[in-house]
């Protein structure tokens, strides 16, 4: 017989505290571990707050914190964490920092005299820490700290983390938690956790000992009896509401409709839930949890670098997915431009594409695998400048391929989305317009379609672009254009036009040729013109004809110099134009590098901003 939904409100202490040979335990398809000391320090700040409040008497209700989701299967003894593992492994940090903190204490207070109440406090408090982290009953345990903690810390079995997106673990597969808990000390465990290679400083360390070592640097700033009526209310008075299913998938349903004080959950997260779900329920968990852990692997460096996390990939395999159902365009053959939301669409519209997990974890895998593939291409690091929305249409192109993919294959395709989203950049219009949106929409379809060429596509934009917008009309608008997404293309035009190589590199800055701050800025701008017009003087230094690109690290060296300074500095210095790789730090060198004190003023940006106006007028009228 089914059992119902069980809630209860539940105290700190009895939340935690589990029956023998019971588990928590963290699903495969739940996240990593990511709170961070921010959300530490609110944890903290509540709890002590409400803490110094009951002991005034100001507060005598419980005090919140949330509520729990538990799916309960094997007979009871796991208890799967839907919702709350942020919060259920923080308060186990928490309650290993203070039972260090209170083991202490008690080598230090007096069992006798005026001590003697507070001294049982620290012990109920330390057996109630023990029973809840190691299972151990107080007659199992000696009253203050001795080697036989040793033998107790090392039974520690309260949480097992089988989450795929936990990424560090020792050779035990054990996550940090669980070396924290078994230590006696912090330099115990600090030796112990898992080194991140190639950080440094406290990004050496994973979340879990970085929030274990926040916690215990706050409670050693404790007093004894501080310490003992704070843990006291942590287990005693505050709580959680626990919600026990004993079915999976209604758990599951209960997560999406939820969102308790914990990280709030991402339309991942409960995909991600549906598919284990799915893929349990055909013998192919341990097989999607393989493959979702290669999809996090392939979408680390894109998303450090900002091209594609898992939503994106999601989103883009929805537009993917409607542009091939036919889905964006109705039956008058007219653009459906109503997008549903990704956890609607994935849960509700389209549940069936979840129905297969594995189908559907490697055609994202895919799509991550291209993205890799492509995202070194200039023209492509060029498109990823601009507008967001670019990444989905181009995305649904490249489902055309499957194994390799090269620069001519996708460039025009890339040079027609280029083209468009720049006029995007430079008219009134919002993308939502139906020059924009309304257009791609209907397009996608032939994105999609292997049998439409590339150049066709490229055509089909280049139409658009020539019946929407005159060139005199986007060339007034370039003149005038005072913002950087329009640097990354024009210097890309400035190297194909030179026939010069064109990379943009990790760590790469906007230059202002004539600076427009730092310590000579008053100088210059009286040099300029406009020692009384700051507005007139902003207009000018951010047009385009005054950026360019340039290396983080050479644009930091030169900061504010005049142009004669960052045209003639030597190369051994390595910090002048003369040594960076973009083409038009070169070219400048090149152009003015026999002159005598070399200017460059309002003519020379007017000059270099005409230029870079035909430029770009060109690329998007070629």
């Amino acid at each position: 017989m089914t059992k119902n939904i069980d809630p209860k409100p539940k105290k700190i202490g009895d939340y935690l505290k589990l029956e023998k040979n019971t588990t928590f335990v963290i699903p495969e398809y739940q996240r990593a571990y990511t709170w961070n000391i921010e959300q530490c320090d609110k944890l903290w700040s509540d709890i002590r707050d409400y803490a110094d409040s009951l002991r005034l008497n100001d507060e005598k209700d419980a005090y919140f914190f949330g509520t729990v989701i538990i799916s309960c299967e094997k007979n009871d003894t796991e208890f799967a964490l839907i919702d709350g593992q942020q919060r259920t492994t923080t308060f186990l940090l928490l309650l290993k920092a203070l039972l260090l903190r209170i083991n202490k204490a008690l080598l230090e207070t007096n069992p006798e005299g005026d001590s003697a109440g507070l001294f049982r406090g620290l012990k109920k408090r330390r057996q109630d820490i023990m029973g809840i982290l190691y299972g151990v009953k107080p007659e199992e345990m000696p009253e203050t700290p001795t080697s036989e903690d040793r033998t107790i810390c090392e039974r520690v079995n309260l949480l097992v983390n089988h989450s795929i997106n936990e990424q560090h673990r020792n050779a035990a597969g054990e996550t940090d938690l669980l070396t924290i808990l078994k230590s006696l000390s912090l330099e115990e465990a600090k030796t112990n956790v898992i080194p991140i290679k190639y950080k440094k400083g406290d990004n050496h360390f994973t979340t879990f000992f970085r929030n274990f070592n926040y916690f215990y640097d706050i409670v050693n700033k404790l007093s004894e009896s501080q310490v003992n009526y704070i843990t006291e209310t942590l287990l005693e008075s505050c709580e959680v509401i626990e919600i026990k299913s004993w079915n999976v998938e209604q758990a599951i349903a209960m997560f999406n409709s939820l969102n308790a004080d914990g990280q709030p959950l991402e339309d991942s997260d409960i995909i991600s839930a549906q598919l284990y779900a799915a893929a349990k329920g055909k013998g192919e968990a341990q097989e999607y949890s393989d493959a979702w852990q290669e999809l996090k692997k392939l979408l680390e460096d894109l998303e450090s670098e900002g091209i594609a996390d898992v939503n994106a990939i999601l989103m883009q395999q929805m537009y993917y997915q409607r542009a091939k159902d036919g889905a964006v365009v109705n039956e008058k053959g007219e653009a459906n431009v109503t997008t549903p939301g990704l956890r609607k669409y994935f849960t509700v519209e389209r549940r069936n594409l979840l129905q297969n997990p594995l189908e559907f974890c490697n055609e994202l895998k895919n799509t991550a695998k291209l993205w890799n593939a492509v995202s070194d291409f200039p023209s492509v690091q060029v498109l990823l400048k601009l507008n967001e929305n670019a990444k989905l249409f181009f995305a649904s192109f490249l489902h055309r391929f499957s194994d390799t993919v090269t620069e001519p294959d996708i460039k025009p395709v890339v040079d027609g989305l280029t083209k468009l989203f720049t006029v995007l950049e430079l008219v009134d219009v919002g993308y939502s317009s139906k020059k924009f949106k309304m257009f791609l929409f209907k397009e996608s379809v032939r994105l999609i379609d292997p049998t439409i060429p590339a150049e066709t596509i490229l055509r089909d934009i280049e139409n658009h672009i020539a019946t929407s917008w005159q060139k005199d009309e986007l060339e007034t608008k370039l003149s005038a254009y005072e913002d950087s997404r329009l640097v990354y293309l024009n210097e890309y035009c400035f190297a194909i036009e030179h026939g010069l190589k064109f990379e943009i590199k990790d760590r790469c800055d906007i230059e202002h040729i004539m600076p427009q701050s730092g310590t000579n800025i008053t100088a210059i701008r009286k040099a300029a013109g406009f020692e009384n017009d700051k507005e007139g003087f902003e207009s000018i230094i951010n047009k385009l004809g005054n950026k360019i690109l340039l290396e983080a690290k050479i644009n930091r060296t030169i900061h504010d110099k005049w142009f004669s300074g960052k045209i003639s500095t030597s190369i051994e210095e390595k910090t002048g134009y003369r040594n960076s790789e973009y083409p038009i730090a070169q070219k400048l060198v090149e152009t003015y590098q026999g002159t005598d004190a070399p200017t460059w003023g309002v003519e020379e940006i007017d000059t270099a901003t005409e230029k870079a106006t035909k430029r770009i007028a060109n690329f998007i009228f070629s």
